[in-house]
């Protein structure tokens, strides 16, 4: 999924963002903005296709992590549907991608460069995911250049384990293997199943990740500096994709075959169409 190595104030509420219910059912969903705040890039996926003004979809050249999917541009598996985008990994034995490489998977993977990137600023998303080990959806965030200078920010990652979602953070010195990263554990409830907001307040010395509004891990620039260069004061562009086994999983199933960090319940689920991540809306925001 990356390129790694192994790899409110006096707050305003505006009837703006239309989601779906977990039953499918439309309904209004009140937001809070700061009148301070500037909306600088939205979508919420209420067209009939994906919104190509907006989003770039990826095609598989450089791969890493050793995840088993090929990303392709397919309504296959990059599509909208009530309202939601849905990214969905679906089984192709011996799919070729252009260069040679061999997968049995392929799955969806989008992303904002060259159409927008901004630093500075909350970038958010309403989200859900299916249940299931070696999954692999993810939101986040990365500069330009060579990785891991140009810093990532991982919003969300969810591997499999549907009572908890991870934030991480990548740059010189702190990559792959990084000190910072953190989970957030959800209630019976209301796991990683169910509808989250998953953000991050990014200001030049700091970054505030927060789901459903509650600060669950911060990362400063001197804590940064203690292992590297602080790579975040540099454009990031915004990125939605869903990976299948790989490094991270792996280290929590411990499935070895017949795939990496995808065991054969997951497999199913793939096959079946069942493992998807469905994204309500994106926002980014500025203060004025």
């Amino acid at each position: 999924m990356k390129p790694k190595k192994y790899k409110y104030g006096c707050a305003i509420a505006v009837l703006s963002i239309f989601a779906l219910s977990q039953t499918g059912t439309a309904q209004k969903v009140a937001t809070a903005i700061n009148p301070k705040d500037n909306v600088v890039f939205f979508d919420d996926f209420n067209g009939k296709n994906l919104d190509r003004t907006k989003w770039n979809a990826e095609v598989t050249g450089m791969h890493v992590n050793n995840e088993l999917q090929a990303y392709v541009d397919s309504s296959a598996t990059i599509y909208v549907e009530n309202g939601n985008l849905v990214l969905r990994p679906i089984a192709s034995p011996n799919f070729k991608t252009n260069d040679g490489q061999t997968f049995n998977f392929i799955s969806g993977r989008i992303n904002t460069k060259n159409k927008f990137d901004f630093t500075y600023g909350t970038a958010e998303a309403r989200i859900k995911v299916t249940d299931g080990a070696g999954l692999w959806p993810a939101w986040w965030m990365l500069g330009n250049g060579a990785w891991p200078e140009c810093g990532e920010i991982d919003i969300m990652e969810y591997v499999g384990e549907k009572d908890w979602a991870s934030a991480a953070v990548h740059g010189p010195g702190y990559s792959g293997e990084t000190p910072f990263v953190n989970r957030q554990y959800f209630p019976a409830n209301n796991d990683a199943t169910q509808w989250h907001t998953y953000a991050v307040d990014w200001t030049p010395d700091e970054l505030l990740f927060k789901y459903d509004g509650i600060l669950m891990f911060r990362v400063n620039r001197k804590m940064a500096e203690h292992y590297g260069k602080w790579a975040f004061d540099n454009k990031k562009y915004l990125i939605l994709n869903y990976a299948l086994g790989g490094a991270y999983p792996i280290k929590l199933n411990g499935n070895k075959a017949p795939y990496f960090g995808l065991p054969d319940t997951s497999v199913e689920m793939v096959k079946n169409k069942q493992a998807k991540m469905w994204v309500d809306w994106v926002k980014v925001t500025q203060r004025k």
